[in-house]
């Protein structure tokens, strides 16, 4: 099985735990691409939820399916928010950001009664810190705030895509940092947060209610803390 296939077979048991009336958080990225589809399904098949997306990107799929959105102003706290993670460490905690949308996909996870991450097996990890970490920072002195990071001993590369620079959907900037070993998320989101200039980082800790992973043999286990 390809990674497409993994990513579908994990999505498709998350979006098992909807139920009519739930609101439901939509991640974004090329795993929670596959939940939202299959959420589609589900409502064309008669499931009655209402939704809201983490990025415009997943909005846009969800319209096209015919998923019915509503604004964030509407929805006091999420039944469920399903998204994916870069990676995942033994104690669910979290690397995420690759898709851009980390600032969004965490405050729908803070929202959420259920967090619920999908991932293919590969993203098991011991220890957090193999995919870099990243960090998102307002335009505004990005220069001053990038020696801030330096400071904690990396090399804040900022993302560029299509070889401009990447501009998040909320107007900031992506400043990749490996780090390396992540061995205590908590304390470095803190420190990261603490600098002028960070809007938030891409550690999820202590938010996971549980982690589906397909492995490669298609085989599907379900993770809790």
């Amino acid at each position: 099985m390809n990674a497409d296939d993994l990513k579908r077979i994990a999505a498709e048991r998350a979006v098992e735990w909807i139920e009519d009336g739930m609101t439901v958080g939509l991640g974004t990225g090329s795993t929670a691409y596959w939940a939202i589809r299959r959420i589609g399904e589900r409502v064309k098949e008669g499931l009655s939820i209402r939704a809201a997306a983490s990025s415009v990107r997943s909005e846009r799929l969800a319209e096209e399916l015919g998923i019915p959105l509503v604004p964030l102003e509407a929805i006091g706290r999420f039944d469920v928010t399903i998204d994916g993670a870069d990676e995942v460490d033994d104690r669910l905690n979290l690397i995420k950001g690759g898709g851009g949308a980390l600032l969004r996909e965490k405050v729908l996870a803070d929202a959420s009664d259920r967090f619920i991450v999908i991932v293919d097996g590969t993203k098991l990890v011991g220890t957090l810190g193999a995919f870099p970490l990243p960090v998102e920072i307002v335009p505004f002195g990005a220069n001053l705030t990038l020696n801030r990071l330096k400071e904690l001993g990396v090399d804040p590369i900022v993302r560029e895509s299509g070889g401009e620079r990447y501009v998040t959907d909320n107007g900031n900037w992506i400043a990749d940092c490996r780090f390396g070993t992540i061995d205590d998320p908590k304390s470095l989101t803190v420190r990261l947060n603490q600098i002028p200039g960070v809007v938030d980082n891409g550690l999820f800790v202590g938010m996971t209610w549980a982690v589906v992973a397909a492995g490669s043999d298609g085989g599907v286990k379900v993770l809790k803390p």
